[in-house]
């Protein structure tokens, strides 16, 4: 299996995708007039992926800012990787935001209102970890924090 990589450009993000390592990058914009042009390649690969994961997979999505059709793709890609069938299998989600939103979050529920796709994914037996940190504004993280999630709490 290959690794993806996919440079930034104004309107999508830098894509660094590494199965001998399990990191899954997504470091920028993502406002891509034709989504499925840049993420149906990352689908494809993640269903890959996942046939052979990794013990721990790291999806790390420092994005300043995403769009809708970017919204749904990140439900589709997580959907796929909440399919590995490993119970001693984790994923780690990584999410980067500003220090100011990151002081708001409270408790899973404003996580799941922070990043969207998370709310559409359900049913998952592997262990789930959602990573927060806190960014000023050169992108320095100032605070983080650690927090693990049983797969009840996915469904609402």
């Amino acid at each position: 299996m290959n690794e993806l990589m996919f440079e930034q450009t104004p309107k999508t993000p830098q894509i660094d995708l590494n199965h001998w390592t399990g990191e899954l990058i997504f470091f920028g914009k993502s406002i891509p007039e034709n989504a499925a042009k840049v993420y149906e390649p990352v689908l494809n690969w993640v269903k890959e992926y996942i046939q052979e994961a990794k013990p721990i997979t790291n999806l790390r999505l420092n994005l300043e800012y995403y769009n809708t059709s970017s919204s749904i793709w990140f439900t589709k890609i997580l959907k796929v990787l909440f399919q590995i069938n490993n119970p001693d299998y984790a994923i780690i989600l990584h999410l980067y935001l500003p220090v100011e939103d990151f002081d708001e979050l409270n408790d899973f529920d404003d996580i799941k209102d922070a990043f969207l796709p998370i709310s559409n994914v359900t049913n998952s037996s592997i262990g789930i970890g959602i990573r927060l940190y806190g960014l000023d504004e050169n992108s320095k993280v100032l605070k983080d924090t650690l927090v693990f999630i049983e797969s009840e709490q996915l469904i609402e």
